[in-house]
């Protein structure tokens, strides 16, 4: 039996496409400026609909990343995450070498798959029957398929998976991909999260939960307000956020640029609720524990936290989960929320916020907190309200929570 190791992990390279933009330093500037990418939804028409504003990628084109006739065959969050698995590599100076094809791997969350292609589907079977259907409608909407295209537009043989944890997709891959790494079953794997739900079908599931924002359709830009007293839902999004992940010997060999080392993973479940959080924050704080343990850091040595933060009710829960779990410093620890900008991107949440808490120990400041007005008087930390500020970031905690009480934490710390 092959004896267990414990290869050290890091960040090569970084990709990212979302309602602030389509590059890492779009994404950075309007991160850092403070800038809202939300607006009217344009992919279909929500008049009919309580919530009518999302966090839409702008000035996309598949065509750019993928050839034309397998643009036709693949689903908008297959496109996304190539472009962002792409962008990624490219960054990381990375070239695979095809004889070395099985030790690079892919993992990618996702939460929703393919909403507008089953609405398209759905369409077509009701409106022209099913012989018209697409013969690439079943492997355009099977959730592991942004997984398969990006694996299969790169040319990468070795370990697969896609992970559905609703919104805690997007950190759980990076968690598991870090681990995969870890134990040596791999050199190199592209994790992180994409979706892209953003549809007639998406909209009226969520507005008939009643968990979206409906007070801002007038205002976009002040729609997603985390922490805030005013807060009436989440408003949604779409993207994707990749990361390139290496085992360190890969990396020093190749002499590859390092952004940061993954030292820190936890995973839990409340088990209490299909949506609600549990409100005593148990299972995020199994989950930061978690994190914590294993980075075999303490609490105090957490520079920054990247809250989960969406606007509801579960800002609380993940505030009383911080509180418990980092005592008195939870006041000193600066925490905020990417959200507030971009939406709520579902499984891509994790992935595209992993690069924003990347992007800001590089430039060693923390992104605000937007539209955080009057302070929910439960939330009562430190959330950076409104102005970006400098700050030295040798470690940041990254947390992510979803639909069934998904939960996932993931650290990452300065390479030294």
């Amino acid at each position: 039996m092959k004896p267990p190791q414990n290869h050290r992990v890091v960040v090569t390279g970084m990709g990212t496409l979302n309602a602030l933009g389509n590059s890492l330093e779009a994404y950075w500037s309007k991160l850092e400026a403070g800038e809202s990418g939300i607006s009217r939804i344009t992919h279909c028409d929500p008049a009919a609909y309580p919530t009518q504003v999302a966090g839409e990628v702008k000035n996309f084109e598949p065509k750019d990343f993928v050839g034309a006739k397998e643009v036709r065959r693949m689903s908008r969050v297959s496109h996304l995450a190539i472009a962002a698995a792409k962008m990624a590599v490219s960054d990381a100076h990375l070239k695979f070498e095809p004889t070395l094809a099985t030790r690079y791997g892919v993992v990618l969350g996702t939460g929703s798959a393919a909403f507008p292609e089953v609405e398209q589907g759905t369409h077509t079977l009701f409106s022209k029957g099913g012989s018209r259907l697409s013969p690439f409608f079943v492997p355009t909407i099977l959730p592991n398929m942004c997984t398969a295209q990006v694996a299969l537009q790169l040319g990468l043989r070795g370990y697969n998976s896609t992970v559905i944890t609703a919104c805690a997709s997007g950190t759980q891959s990076i968690g598991d991909a870090s681990e995969v790494i870890r134990r040596g079953a791999a050199d190199v794997i592209l994790a992180g999260g994409a979706d892209a739900s953003i549809s007639e079908l998406g909209l009226a599931g969520f507005c008939a939960m009643r968990a979206m924002s409906s007070h801002y359709n007038t205002e976009p830009h002040r729609a997603s307000r985390p922490f805030d007293r005013d807060r009436d839902g989440f408003v949604p999004g779409e993207g994707a956020g990749i990361l390139v992940l290496e085992s360190l010997e890969h990396a020093l060999q190749r002499q590859a640029r390092i952004y940061c080392e993954v030292v820190g993973f936890g995973s839990s479940c409340d088990a209490y609720h299909l949506s609600d959080p549990e409100p005593s924050g148990a299972g995020i704080i199994a989950a930061m524990q978690q994190a914590l343990e294993s980075a075999e850091i303490e609490a105090s040595e957490v520079d920054y936290i990247n809250a989960h933060a969406t606007g509801t009710k579960g800002d609380v829960a993940e505030t009383v989960a911080i509180k418990q779990v980092f005592g008195e410093y939870a006041y000193q620890v600066p925490i905020n929320s990417t959200k507030s900008m971009l939406g709520h991107t579902l499984g891509a949440a994790g992935g595209i916020e992993a690069v924003a808490t990347i992007l800001q120990m590089q430039h060693g400041i923390v992104h605000p907190t937007i539209n955080l007005d009057n302070p929910d008087p439960e939330c009562d930390l430190d959330y950076v309200p409104q102005h970006s500020r400098p700050l030295a970031i040798k470690v940041a905690m990254s947390d992510s929570f979803g639909f069934g009480g998904q939960n996932a934490v993931v650290i990452f710390k300065q390479y030294l």
